[in-house]
C-alpha cells in the first residue's frame, strides 16, 4: 500500500525548492505579469523609503531621527526581502531571517520613539518617576488584573529597554546559528522531531519575542495618552499589524504547508509553494503598509536649530544687501 501510494506522489513534490531560472521557466503570462507587478510593489516601497529617510534626515535632530528611519524600514525592508525570496525560493531562509533580524531591531526603536517623544530618557523619569504604571498588559499578562501597578523608577526604565534590546541582540545570534546549522544540514523547519535543532531554537525564539513585545506594550499603554496629537496610536497599530503579518501569518502559512493543506505544484513542494505564496502576500501587505506608514510619519517638523540658524543669518545678509543698494 505504501509503495503505491509513494509512486503516486509526484517526484519534485518530494524535492528542495527549484532554482530562480527553473520559476521563469515555469511562468505563465498571468504568473510573469503577477511577478513583474509586486516587484514594482517592492520597488516602491524601497523608493518611498529611501525618500523619507532623507525627509527625516533633514528635519529632525539625532537620535530621533535614526529612530523614526529605523522604524519607517520595518515594512520596505520586508518586502524588499520577500521579493528576493520569490523569485530565488532557495533563499527563503536566508531572507526571512533577515527581515526578523531586522523587525527585531524595530521592536526596540518603538520604546525608544515612544521615550523620545516624551523628552527622552531624563526628561521622562521627571514626569514619571515615582508614578505606578500597568503591567498587565499583553501579551504576557492581558489576563492578570491581579498584577500591581509598578512605581517608574530609572531601574524600572533600564528593566524596560532591557527586555525589548534582548531580543535584537538574541534573535541575531539565534538566526546566525540557525544559517550556520542549515548550511551543514543541521536545522530544518519541516523536522519536528525531538531530536531535531529547530523544534529547540523556534520555540526559544517564541519566548523571546513575547518577553520583548510586553516592556513595549507596557510603556505603550501608560504614555499614549499623553502623545496623541503626534498620533502615536495609529503608529503604533501599524507597527503591531507588521508583527502579525511578519510573524504570525508567516508562521500559519508554514504550518499549513507542513501538514500538507497546501498541495504541492512541480516545480514547487508544498513547503516551497507556501513560502512563495507568503512571500507574494508579504510584499502586498508590506506595500500598503508602506504607504499608510508614510503619511503617518509625513508631517510638518520643527525646524533645526542649525538651519533655523542659517535662515536668520540669510535673511540678515539679504536685509543688509538691500540697504547697501
Amino acid at each position: 500500500m505504501e509503495e503505491t501510494l509513494n509512486s503516486t506522489i509526484d517526484p519534485a513534490c518530494l524535492q528542495e525548492p527549484p532554482l530562480a531560472i527553473d520559476v521563469i521557466k515555469q511562468l505563465d503570462v498571468f504568473g510573469f505579469c503577477l511577478y513583474i507587478m509586486l516587484t514594482l510593489m517592492s520597488c516602491v516601497s524601497l523608493l518611498l523609503y529611501l525618500e523619507q529617510c532623507v525627509y527625516i534626515y533633514r528635519k529632525l535632530p539625532y537620535p530621533k531621527k535614526t529612530t523614526i528611519i529605523w522604524i519607517n524600514g520595518a515594512a520596505p525592508v520586508i518586502a524588499t526581502m520577500s521579493c528576493f525570496g520569490m523569485w530565488i525560493p532557495r533563499a527563503v531562509m536566508l531572507t526571512d531571517m533577515t527581515s526578523n533580524c531586522y523587525f527585531a531591531v524595530v521592536v526596540y526603536k518603538v520604546l525608544v520613539l515612544i521615550i523620545e517623544e516624551l523628552g527622552g530618557s531624563n526628561h521622562f523619569l521627571e514626569q514619571f518617576s515615582g508614578k505606578t504604571f500597568r503591567i498587565n498588559t499583553g501579551p504576557c499578562c492581558c489576563c492578570c488584573v491581579c498584577l500591581p501597578r509598578v512605581p517608574m523608577s530609572r531601574k524600572m526604565l533600564f528593566l524596560l529597554k532591557l527586555g525589548a534590546l534582548q531580543y535584537a541582540i538574541l534573535k541575531t545570534v539565534l538566526s546566525i546559528l540557525a544559517i550556520i546549522l542549515w548550511t551543514n544540514g543541521n536545522f530544518d523547519l519541516s523536522d519536528l522531531e525531538i531530536t531535531g535543532t529547530a523544534i529547540w531554537i523556534n520555540p526559544f525564539i517564541g519566548v523571546l519575542t513575547i518577553v520583548s513585545l510586553w516592556p513595549v506594550a507596557i510603556i505603550f499603554m501608560n504614555t499614549n495618552s499623553f502623545l496623541r496629537s503626534l498620533n502615536i496610536v495609529p503608529k503604533y497599530a501599524m507597527y503591531q499589524l507588521v508583527l502579525v503579518l511578519s510573524q504570525l501569518q508567516t508562521s500559519i502559512i508554514n504550518i499549513l504547508a507542513l501538514d500538507g493543506t497546501i498541495a504541492c505544484a512541480p516545480p514547487f513542494s508544498s513547503q516551497a509553494r507556501g513560502s512563495m505564496l507568503s512571500q507574494q502576500i508579504m510584499i502586498m501587505e508590506m506595500f500598503i503598509i508602506t504607504l499608510v506608514t508614510r503619511f503617518l510619519y509625513r508631517r510638518t517638523y520643527d525646524t533645526l536649530p542649525s538651519e533655523a540658524h542659517d535662515n536668520s543669518q540669510n535673511a540678515l545678509q539679504a536685509a543688509h544687501a538691500e540697504h547697501d543698494v
